[in-house]
């Protein structure tokens, strides 16, 4: 199964920000056992290229890693070196999205405008990052009126209590950031365990 699969099917992508290489592991594997297997690692966490490298070397097949934050094309190729086969960005940088897709990996530039979406999706985006969206699950039904083709993938303000409402209105994944994973805590057994029962809930949210 390729990453565009995976990312299409398991939806929830986990945004790891902040965290250190060691840290980043144990939440990776945290997350694994509460069912979520795409994480997001973003760029400006420290050594998040190492990050990228371990965790993929940890988990193989089991997750799915990607890059988060990314700003321009040389860092995404850099992430996707270290292991990233996803691109997530804030922007609609089309650079980015060319070199995404030269070293075949996923791109999921961010926009929000329908300019900016149909910008990004007509030159190359997978899945265009709606950020962000905490303006509401109803933003997205809106876009999808005259955008129903693009794919969607809210991020910034998805939490527990509104995921289900963003799918139902269309987007086909979710990027959660602090609602899952709150990097400001010390990763010790309970943070783990807590993350895992975490994890599982999202993860049921948009099975039920």
């Amino acid at each position: 199964m390729n990453a565009l699969s995976t990312i299409l099917e398991h939806k929830v992508i986990s945004i790891v920000r902040g965290s250190k290489p060691g840290d980043t592991v144990k939440i990776a594997g945290a997350l694994r056992n509460g069912g979520v297997k795409l994480i997001e690692i973003t760029l400006n966490s420290p050594n998040a290229l190492h990050s990228i490298e371990l965790v993929s070397e940890a988990f193989g097949d089991e997750m799915v890693v990607g890059a988060g934050t990314v700003l321009d094309q040389e860092t995404a190729r850099a992430a996707i070196l270290a292991g990233a086969k996803f691109i997530l960005s804030p922007t609609v940088n089309l650079e980015t999205i060319k070199m995404t897709k030269r070293y075949g990996a996923v791109s999921i530039p961010g926009a929000f405008t329908p300019t900016e979406i149909l910008t990004a999706y007509e030159n190359g985006g997978d899945i265009i990052k709606v950020f962000p969206a905490s303006i509401g699950p109803g933003y997205i039904k809106d876009i999808r009126g005259p955008l129903s083709h693009i794919p969607l993938l809210p991020t910034g303000g998805v939490t527990l209590e509104n995921i289900a409402e963003f799918q139902k209105v269309g987007a086909v994944g979710f990027g959660i950031g602090s609602a899952l994973v709150d990097t400001k805590h010390e990763v010790n057994e309970k943070y783990l365990e807590d993350l895992t029962r975490k994890a599982e809930a999202f993860v049921s949210a948009i099975r039920s």
